[in-house]
């Protein structure tokens, strides 16, 4: 994938088709390592799938035979000198505390470090696309400052208002981009 937001994007997915009703989303910048993290409520993964779930060829779906997305992201944080770690629990196993959690680091300082593309645009997409899903996305950047959204405080203020709705999408992404473009602190 060409930036690290693809990446977010698909485990995001991933995550919903798991049926998770909240996602987290977390990205911490700090000196020349960015972690990146999507932990989610949804069902979880048997040891089975665990096990298979970073080879490229093992995939539970039937639509094709392959399965990219973790593969890649891992091959990406490891040409850095990262890494990348996948723990689940699975339901059945963990009834009352399941899900995955994905997490992969990135030495940003490397010349293979993908860059982080737009993030804006992809927390936006998953609310636009998942409208009855929560997603906790915060991202702490370099100079300190967090960028931060949680669609269940937007739940609390706008009622029955769908979060798809287009008028609360641009207000989403525009909230996101202040977020981004706000003047450093003074320190």
């Amino acid at each position: 994938m060409k930036d690290l937001s693809l990446n977010l994007l698909d485990i995001a997915e991933n995550s919903v088709k798991a049926g998770a009703t909240l996602t987290d989303l977390s990205i911490l910048q700090e000196g020349d390592l960015l972690t990146f993290r999507v932990a989610d409520d949804g069902c979880g993964m048997t040891e089975e799938i665990l096990r298979g779930v970073t080879d490229p060829f093992y995939t539970t779906r039937t639509t094709r035979k392959v399965g990219l997305g973790l593969p890649l992201l891992r091959m990406a944080a490891e040409q850095t000198g990262g890494s990348m770690e996948v723990q689940s629990k699975h339901k059945d196993a963990h009834p009352d505390d399941h899900g995955t959690v994905v997490t992969a680091v990135f030495h940003t300082d490397h010349i293979d470090c993908p860059p982080l593309g737009d993030l804006t645009a992809t927390v936006t997409t998953l609310i636009q696309g998942h409208p009855d899903t929560d997603f906790l996305f915060r991202h702490r950047l370099p100079d300190g400052r967090v960028v931060e959204l949680d669609t269940r405080q937007l739940r609390e203020i706008l009622g029955e208002v769908s979060l798809a709705e287009f008028e609360v999408l641009q207000w989403i992404s525009g909230y996101l981009s202040d977020q981004y473009t706000a003047e450093e602190p003074c320190v």
